[in-house]
C-alpha cells in the first residue's frame, strides 16, 4: 500500500525547488528520498511529472505517491561511541554535535544506534521498535551532550516511567539571543507546525511542555542560561525560547542565526544527566562540559560582547 500526500503551494513557499518544498512538508523523507520518488514519476504538479529542479509557485498543487516503507535491516557499524558510563542495564553516552541518535527513511547509516548496536553486539532494548533500539530519548542532530541508552526492556521501561513522572534530571546549557530575565518557567504546549512539518510550534491544542530556565551570564546582546526540562517534546528548548523572543544562537530554523558568529547548529548543549539506576534505584548523575565549539563562542562573547 501507497500513501498519497498532497499540498497546495502557500506564498511562503514561493520559488522553492520542488524537492526542498516537499521535504520541508515530509519531515520523515529525507531530500535525496523526495528526488529519486520524483526520477520513479512518484511526484505530480498540478497533475504532471516534474523535475527535482522545477520551480514552485503559489497555487500549485503538489502531490507526493510515498510506497510502503520497507525497513531494511540496521547494520552495526565501527563508529566511535564515547560512554561516560556503563552497567548490565544502561550506557550513558555523550552524543558529538552532528550526529544523527537513530535510522530514519532515507538515513539509515552513521547514526549513533548503528555503533551501539556494534558496541553491544546488538543488546538493546526492543520497546521503540528496529530503528530505535535502546533509546528512550534523543536529542537533535545539532544538540550536543548526555544520552541514557536501555540494554533491555526491564531497564527500559523502569527508565520511562522516570521520564513520564519527570524524576530525570536533564539541564542544558544554551546561548540565548537578547538578555533573559533572571529566571523563569515556560509552560507552552508545543504541536507540529501546521504550516512546516519540519518544525515545531507553541500551539494550545499540542502537549504539554514545561521549560524552566535562570541566567547565568549576560553579554551585549547574549545570554547563557540552564534550562531545565520536566518534559521533552520535539524541539522544546528551541521552540519555548524563541516564543519568549530569545531565539538559541545558531539556530536557523526558530530565528537564532547571526552573521557575526559562525556556528554551524544552535548552541544548545546537554548538561547534566541523573537519573535512578534500574538495578537497584541509586540516583546517579552525570555532567558534560560543553565542547570545542561551544566554548569557543563563549570565548568570543566574554572578549568581545561582555557588560
Amino acid at each position: 500500500m501507497s500513501e498519497r500526500l498532497t499540498f497546495t503551494v502557500s506564498d511562503e513557499s514561493e520559488g522553492l525547488r520542488i524537492d526542498s518544498y516537499l521535504a520541508s512538508l515530509c519531515p520523515d523523507l529525507s531530500r535525496s528520498y523526495i528526488k529519486k520518488l520524483i526520477d520513479d514519476k512518484r511526484v505530480l504538479l498540478n497533475g504532471s511529472n516534474v523535475k527535482a529542479s522545477l520551480k514552485v509557485s503559489e497555487g500549485d498543487t503538489a502531490e507526493i505517491d510515498v510506497p510502503e516503507l520497507r525497513i531494511p535491516d540496521i547494520l552495526p557499524e565501527d563508529i566511535d561511541i564515547n560512554v561516560r558510563y556503563e552497567d548490565d542495564d544502561i550506557l550513558i553516552v555523550y552524543k558529538p554535535q552532528n550526529m544523527v541518535v537513530h535510522p530514519a527513511p532515507g538515513n539509515y547509516t552513521g547514526t549513533l544506534v548503528n555503533g551501539l548496536l556494534k558496541h553491544l553486539d546488538g543488546r538493546l532494548s526492543g520497546i521503540n521498535g528496529v530503528l530505535r533500539p535502546g533509546i528512550v530519548h534523543r536529542i537533535d542532530k545539532d544538540t550536543s551532550g548526555l544520552l541514557v541508552i536501555c540494554k533491555n526492556d526491564v531497564s527500559h521501561r523502569k527508565v520511562a516511567e522516570q521520564l513520564k513522572e519527570h524524576t530525570i534530571t536533564r539541564r542544558y546549557l544554551a546561548v540565548c539571543c537578547g538578555n533573559t530575565e533572571d529566571d523563569g518557567t515556560i509552560n507552552k504546549c508545543i504541536a507540529r507546525n501546521k504550516n512546516d512539518r519540519k518544525k515545531m510550534a507553541v500551539d494550545p491544542s499540542g502537549k504539554e511542555a514545561i521549560t524552566h530556565f535562570k541566567t547565568l551570564e549576560r553579554f551585549k546582546g547574549y545570554s547563557l542560561i540552564e534550562c531545565r526540562l520536566e518534559t521533552g517534546r520535539t524541539h522544546q528548548i528551541r521552540v519555548h525560547m524563541a516564543s519568549i523572543g530569545h531565539p538559541v544562537l545558531g539556530d536557523e530554523v526558530y530565528g537564532g542565526y547571526r552573521r557575526e558568529f559562525k556556528t554551524s547548529g544552535q548552541t544548545l548543549h546537554a548538561w547534566v544527566l541523573g537519573l535512578n539506576r534500574p538495578s537497584d534505584d541509586k540516583y546517579i548523575e552525570f555532567k558534560e562540559d560543553p565542547p570545542e565549539y561551544f566554548e569557543r563562542i563563549l570565548s568570543k562573547l566574554r572578549e568581545e560582547y561582555y557588560v
